[in-house]
């Protein structure tokens, strides 16, 4: 309830922003006192920075610019990479950084997608436990050893993660999907890479990709917690004290609509056919994001109340569960349409589901629709940064993507302003049934 109140906070004041000579920006909410803070380290750094001292906890997330997109010719490298952080650094083994870690009681964990890599910490607060979880972080972030039988090892974890890939029907469609809709795109290729390649990335190809993109220009900061101001500043420093200035990724290409539409079927023996369709949809900070978001709620986004859930399952029982979503990105990433269903209930399930999305496209939802879907996506807004954990999360999206410092506080505001008018001409505009790309995978 404490942290749930930390939220309500964000989204009651009146937010202001302030600015001054030095590089920081501040967001304040009046007449509660709540700031979400943001500065650069004297390396570079972005820094974002929430207050919340009710409970003696510290969130701490690292985002670099160097997720799969990365990867270029070397595809698995940037997983991998991120993977050996949790091995030797400085002079410690494996074992000797976990025991520190659990000897504070301090949870660390790392992860790749496609936009970013990302290194978590949480700590008490204690000095006498916080001290002993950052200098472990530190020593983690800025020196990985990098031993190449730990390398060795975990290419071996990440080679059957690949074999598993192959051996499942959703990872089947979902790579299928990525490669087809996103081409030549730096997208196009699974974060996890493939058997060949991975196989051979040597201690050099992650080395190389550490020093080019675990730099402190290449990195957001988001510290939440039960730690001030002036602290918040001394960790971004003593974090990035280590790690090369460096350089910020260059900017990803632009994604290509595709000039068609595509049907791919990749054989799979198996009783369900697994489905996806769609297209680029749009990229974190696009000016259609709150009309997209909200008509997608209403389409496939929200569960049983939404419209291909009420086709597909309701009115046929085609399938358990069809869904819809976009996935925002730094360049445009993929709005998808998915199912499952009998492999002789294929061709019906596709007519139902493109001619769902077209009616949507051409007349948009009902108005009792859209205030449903508005209550329900603001009402359960809360409920997602209900936890330091969870605000550490959006302040390292709202960093890593340039978005508005008062995104919290604005967003059920934005919401409510959508319109079924708003909400079709996006629709019309960004989706786009003569270029839909469809997936299946299962019997013919």
């Amino acid at each position: 309830m404490i942290l749930k109140n930390i939220f309500l906070m964000f989204m009651a004041g009146f937010i202001s922003v302030a600015c001054s000579k030095s590089s920081d920006e501040v967001v304040s909410s009046k007449g509660n006192g709540v700031k979400i803070q943001s500065w650069k380290s004297s390396k570079g750094a972005k820094v974002m920075y929430v207050h919340a001292p009710q409970l003696p906890m510290l969130d701490i997330r690292l985002v670099f610019n160097a997720g799969s997109a990365r990867d270029d010719k070397h595809q698995g490298v940037a997983l991998l990479t991120n993977a050996m952080l949790s091995q030797s650094a400085g002079d410690w083994t494996t074992d000797q950084i976990a025991e520190k870690f659990e000897a504070v009681g301090a949870k660390f964990s790392t992860s790749a997608l496609r936009d970013m890599a990302i290194i978590s910490l949480r700590s008490l607060t204690d000095e006498k436990w916080l001290a002993q979880a950052l200098n472990t972080f530190k020593v983690v972030v800025s020196k990985p050893a990098f031993k190449e039988d730990e390398v060795k090892r975990k290419k071996a974890q990440q080679l059957i993660s690949i074999q598993n890939q192959l051996q499942s029907p959703s990872s089947i469609a979902k790579n299928a999907y990525y490669s087809t809709v996103f081409n030549d795109h730096a997208y196009a290729t699974p974060s996890v890479g493939t058997k060949e390649l991975v196989n051979a990335l040597s201690v050099k190809d992650l080395k190389n990709y550490y020093d080019k993109y675990y730099v402190a220009a290449n990195l957001t900061i988001a510290i939440v917690g039960n730690v001030d101001q002036k602290q918040a500043r001394k960790i971004a420093e003593d974090l990035t004290a280590d790690l090369n200035k460096g350089n910020a990724a260059e900017k990803l290409n632009d994604v290509a609509l595709p000039v068609q539409s595509q049907i791919v079927h990749k054989e799979y023996d198996a009783t369900q056919t697994h489905i996806l369709i769609g297209q680029p949809g749009m990229k974190r900070g696009d000016k259609d994001y709150y009309s997209l978001y909200v008509g997608n709620h209403i389409l496939g986004g929200s569960g049983f109340g939404s419209r291909i859930m009420e086709e597909i399952r309701e009115k046929r029982g085609l399938a358990y569960s069809s869904y819809s979503y976009f996935s925002p990105m730094q360049s445009i990433g993929p709005f998808i349409i998915g199912m499952q269903t009998k492999n002789e209930k294929t061709t019906e399930a596709l007519e139902v589901l493109n001619k769902t999305l077209q009616d949507f496209i051409t007349n948009g939802p009902t108005e009792e629709e859209l205030s449903h879907s508005k209550k329900n996506i603001t009402g359960g807004f809360p409920l997602r940064v209900d936890s330091n954990k969870d605000i550490t999360e959006y302040l390292a999206v709202i960093g890593f993507y340039d978005l508005s410092l008062d995104y919290l506080n604005t967003f059920n505001d934005k919401i409510n302003a959508v319109t079924i008018d708003m909400i079709k001409d996006a629709f019309k505009r960004r989706i786009h049934s003569d270029k839909l790309i469809t997936v299946t995978v299962g019997k013919k």
